[in-house]
């Protein structure tokens, strides 16, 4: 069963050229993700991201053109009336006093109360103020009559002002974050009045931010927390309390904050409350996005679609081919990365990046695939399991193969080596050249004795038999053992061992497994080493431990091999050419034995000036003491 181009090691796939299917597969996914993903409508999601990223943006400079004068219910108290025709004709006269360029009265013409005659005088004042105005929702058709309000109040000038709320179209929240800028390619009233004060706006074009909707045009109002232009109550204008030349040159904007009903109010994206914002603040801020021309930019369609495809290219590649901690890791830092980008795209550079359908796409790969990823790493893991079982089983038949041939080979030799000893010490007289036979007989039977023994040994570490059977013994009587040991085969090669071992107290150690490991390096010191040469060992206390040292004057080790001496079978390309025979395993069982001593065995070598094995053991072992 071979694993899925996606998951394939390199080794495995021979080169990035093979990867291309697999990489062309992911984008394909990606691409048809992307699309669909590009094809839900996220309004209600995207409204909510956008309304967090208008609460949290900092605090802007208004322009400093707009007031408001609100009827409130401090001021009913005040006053003791609800909003009367008589209180408006005095109010709109103290305004007009102020000298304002503009005065929207947002307000409903059944809730103003008096007599027939007071509202009369309200009308016939109200039309003879110049900059006066009713603000209404009403749309002009082209062609159409203008509207006008109802009698005593026809002759006042209305203005096309319409409030909306995504109530049945994009977030269906019933918040308002649009405005109309003109319909049927007519200015409405924000953008009419801004002109005078932005010459710039003049041109609807320039205006930023801007889509159609419904034969209008239509932007985002770039919205300010409640509270933020100045306000002053219809009792403090009354009173004459208002300094004059506050409201001069500017939008008077008069409006009720009782809250007697929510038609005066409207949900904004700093609040949901049903009192949220007054109607007549709501006229400040569009005025406010006109004069200032800052509304938001709703980054183009195409930016959203390539921004879903490539995070969804990021995810797929992330949960296919990454460890999940990892890919956890690297997929949380895109979200972070890309919320911050949206985040200062909209602050302070006006630009909304829709979030809602990439954070959605980052969820949607990772949840769809990574069943896919288990699956995979389920099959994965059961073929891994399967040639595991099969090399374990394979592993246990060459241990018992190798166990079973080298106890079967080790009687004949003990026979060989009997008889040849017998054949030595006999009596009878032999020629020379029959000892010599016997000799050579008598040595390779040792050898391939010590072969077998290195065998076994690697058998039992293999199966993990070996086990330490620790007792106090002094290092240098373990040494001189070992050096009388081989003296006849340094003799031979009139090699000379030259011993200075300090004296010290007897250290915990496998006397056994401890012999092998100097024998080791004694004997490959001798076996590579030319005649006429020295051998050092010497041993000493350093540090809480037993340093044993064994130098000889041998060919050395070239540097590349260093790293590979102590590993398993291996052997040095000079040693494989030469007539000296070798298992390849004696260093790494004298590695293996010295580290199960909580030792440590290393070598320093110059190819061509001998080498030098260090051995270090530990004082105490495992509790016993020296």
């Amino acid at each position: 069963m071979s694993l899925p181009p996606s998951l394939r090691d390199k080794t495995e796939t021979g080169g990035s050229f093979k990867h291309a299917p697999a990489i062309a597969l992911r984008i394909l996914l990606a691409s048809v993700i992307a699309f669909f993903l590009s094809q839900i409508k996220l309004d209600y999601i995207e409204g909510f991201l956008y309304d967090l990223r208008v609460r949290t943006k900092a605090r802007e400079v208004t322009s400093g053109k707009i007031d408001l004068v609100i009827l409130d219910s401090e001021g009913v108290k005040k006053l003791k009336s609800d909003l009367t025709a008589s209180m408006l004709t005095e109010l709109v006269d103290k305004i007009a006093q102020q000298g304002p360029r503009y005065i929207l009265l947002d307000l409903r013409t059944e809730d103003i109360k008096g007599t027939d005659a007071e509202k009369a005088a309200f009308a016939d004042l109200a039309a003879r103020t110049p900059g006066l105005f009713v603000a209404s929702d009403d749309l002009v058709l082209e062609g159409q009559a203008p509207p006008s309000l109802p009698p005593p109040f026809e002759k006042i000038q209305l203005a096309s002002a319409p409030k909306t709320s995504d109530l049945k179209i994009y977030a269906k929240d019933n918040v308002t974050r649009r405005m109309l800028v003109s319909y049927q390619k007519q200015p409405l009233f924000h953008a009419k009045v801004a002109a005078t004060y932005n010459p710039q706006v003049s041109d609807l074009s320039a205006i930023k931010g801007q889509f159609e909707f419904a034969s209008s045009q239509q932007t985002y109002i770039d919205f300010h927390p409640t509270g933020t232009y100045p306000r002053h109550s219809f009792a403090d204008v009354l009173a004459s309390l208002v300094p004059a030349g506050t409201m001069f040159d500017k939008i008077v904007i008069v409006g009720q904050d009782t809250g007697q009903t929510a038609k005066d109010y409207v949900l904004t994206p700093y609040s949901r409350e049903i009192m949220a914002m007054p109607t007549a603040e709501l006229q400040a801020n569009m005025f406010d996005t006109m004069i200032l021309n800052s509304s938001p930019v709703l980054a183009p369609k195409w930016l959203n679609g390539l921004l879903i495809l490539l995070i969804s290219i990021l995810t797929i590649h992330v949960v296919l081919t990454m460890k999940p901690t990892k890919g956890l890791m690297l997929l949380g830092i895109t979200v972070a990365g890309f919320t911050l980008l949206c985040y200062f795209a909209f602050w302070p550079f006006g630009l909304w990046i829709t979030m809602a359908a990439p954070l959605l796409t980052i969820f949607l790969c990772y949840y769809f695939f990574i069943p896919y990823r288990l699956i995979v790493e389920n099959r994965r893991s059961w073929e891994y399991y399967q040639k595991n079982k099969l090399l374990s089983q394979v592993e246990e038949l060459k241990t018992n193969f190798i166990s079973m041939m080298s106890h079967d080979l080790k009687t004949p030799i003990a026979r060989i080596q009997g008889m040849t000893d017998v054949i030595l010490t006999d009596s009878t007289q032999i020629s020379s050249q029959q000892r010599e036979a016997v000799d050579t007989i008598k040595h390779s039977a040792d050898d391939l004795l010590k072969f077998i023994s290195a065998i076994l040994n690697y058998g039992r570490i293999e199966s993990e038999g070996v086990q330490l059977h620790l007792q106090s013994r002094d290092i240098n009587n373990l040494l001189q053992e070992v050096i009388r040991k081989h003296e006849f085969l340094a003799k031979v090669k009139r090699i000379q061992i030259v011993s200075e071992l300090e004296p010290m107290f007897p250290i915990p150690m496998d006397a056994d497994l401890m012999k092998q490991v100097l024998s080791n390096l004694v004997e490959n010191a001798i076996k590579y080493s030319p005649e006429d040469t020295k051998i050092m060992v010497s041993s000493e206390e350093a540090e809480g431990r037993v340093v044993i040292q064994v130098a000889d004057q041998g060919p050395g080790i070239p540097q590349d091999e260093l790293a590979n001496i102590f590993m398993k079978f291996f052997r040095s390309k000079n040693a494989k050419s030469s007539p000296i025979k070798g298992s390849g395993l004696g260093l790494y069982l004298a590695k293996y034995f010295t580290e199960l001593h909580k030792g440590n065995i290393s070598v320093e070598s110059n190819y061509g000036n001998g080498s030098t094995f260090t051995v270090e053991l530990p004082i105490e072992q495992g509790g016993i003491h020296a």
